[in-house]
């Protein structure tokens, strides 16, 4: 018979800012709740880059306004709209692309009047090769692997067109599995295929109805009309970024190196206001398409599911790290023993992924909460910050499952995914800490 004495007491230390017990866990960061002592002893992250740093005030200061707003008005479906600055960023676009074909006309006639020069030509060249740079680009599938199609998953198909017909949008040709601990929609080839970008290392440490709140947002962008995610408006930032990055100045070492420096100033700096200019026209669609994608998860998979989304993408970087160590352990083991070792490592990768970020106590998830409230935390630098949309999500509804994802789907998608997953986990042992 167990006692009293058997069962594991919690360990409480007093907080030394208030005297409050808090509780202590070797595992986790030491805080208090009560005062918030020590709960955010690490330091910011954020993405590098003058441009990164530019996106994030923007985009929080749009995020909390923008969140306001659609608590206030009860949104929660529809398609972005197409205001006078969407309008006027797709013009701007235009332009842009534009320039790349100029680049184009003037390379070739450089080339074929500017013969007898010598010159000409070589600049002609030059024009022709920052024209490909900049040229409007689409997705390969043949760079990727895996790729599932129809015929190799048609339960994990069949859950996507489901999720698909709630959010009110049709569902993908393709699947791409990652590695990595995030998921993503995107288009390819020339006829503009939908694809869907599934990544392990987030999939595997959701439950099934938070997997449904994934898939619920990931295409509800695609319902909803994000305006940046289209060909138009992201090639042209492409080219943009580009051209900001190709005008850099260098370390100045000579009266040359000088010259050109001050000759690029001025279109460095043109650049970066034009990029700076569409991020400020976009921005707001953008973030209101996150918004409404958050209500096509909590719509599919429910209000609990898609609140619970929103604290598993606080925990997404401690994931990477977590495989990384993964990778490592299992290469640090040698000698006649170390083939057998990665095997043994590979063989049970997701599950021990999912055990260790299933153990996360609630306490912990409070813990990162409230850091990523103090950081304006964000999935990148064009994302509204992460607590503002799990409060927006969890303001809506309460909405409950509409796609269901029992125990023989479960099965059925475990049996289809594991090929990848098998791959994936070799790539992650053998690969990730190279």
């Amino acid at each position: 018979m167990e006692t009293s004495a058997d069962v594991a007491q919690p360990v409480t230390q007093p907080c030394p800012e208030c005297g409050a017990q808090v509780a202590f866990d070797e595992r986790y960061v030491n805080w208090c709740a009560a005062c918030d002592w020590n709960v955010d002893p690490g330091a910011p992250d954020p993405e590098p880059g003058r441009i990164a740093a530019a996106r994030r005030r923007i985009a929080r200061t749009y995020g909390d306004r923008l969140a306001a707003e659609m608590e206030r008005s009860g949104v929660t479906a529809g398609p972005v709209g197409r205001d006078a600055a969407t309008l006027l960023a797709y013009g701007i676009s235009l332009l842009v692309h534009g320039g790349t074909v100029l680049l184009v006309a003037a390379g070739v006639l450089l080339i074929l009047l500017g013969r007898s020069t010598g010159v000409l030509p070589a600049v002609g060249v030059l024009m022709l090769g920052l024209a490909w740079l900049m040229r409007p680009r689409r997705m390969r599938l043949t760079t990727y692997t895996p790729v599932l199609h129809r015929a190799d998953a048609p339960a994990l198909f069949e859950l996507v067109d489901e999720v698909a017909g709630v959010v009110g949008t049709s569902g993908v040709h393709a699947v791409v599995v990652t590695t990595e601990a995030n998921a993503a929609v995107t288009t390819y080839g020339l006829r503009g295929r939908r694809v869907l970008f599934l990544g392990l290392g987030l999939w595997e440490i959701l439950s099934p109805q938070e997997r449904v709140a994934l898939l619920g947002h990931e295409l509800g962008h695609f319902a909803n009309g994000d305006t940046r995610r289209g060909a138009v408006m992201a090639d042209a930032m492409r080219a943009l970024v580009t051209w900001f990055s190709m005008l850099a100045p260098t370390s100045p070492i000579g009266l040359m190196d000088r010259f050109v420096n001050a000759v690029v100033f001025l279109p460095r700096w043109a650049v970066y206001g034009l990029l700076l200019l569409l991020d400020h026209l976009t921005l707001r669609a953008s973030q209101r398409a996150e918004y409404l994608a958050d209500m096509s998860a909590a719509r599919a998979g429910s209000t609990e599911a898609a609140v619970a989304l929103m604290d598993r993408l606080l925990v997404c970087v401690p994931v990477e790290d977590h495989l990384r160590r993964e990778s490592v352990a299992a290469q640090m083991k040698g000698g006649p023993g170390g083939r057998a070792a990665r095997d043994q490592a590979e063989d049970g990768l997701w599950e021990r992924l999912a055990g260790r970020f299933g153990a996360v106590p609630e306490r912990e998830y409070e813990r990162l909460r409230r850091v990523a409230a103090r950081r304006g935390h964000s999935v990148d630098s064009t994302h509204p910050p992460t607590h503002l949309r799990r409060r927006c999500a969890a303001t809506f509804g309460p909405f409950a499952p509409q796609v269901a994802y029992d125990p023989p789907r479960a099965v059925a998608l475990a049996g289809e995914l594991a090929p990848a997953r098998a791959e994936l986990a070799r790539r992650v042992i053998r690969d990730l800490a190279r």
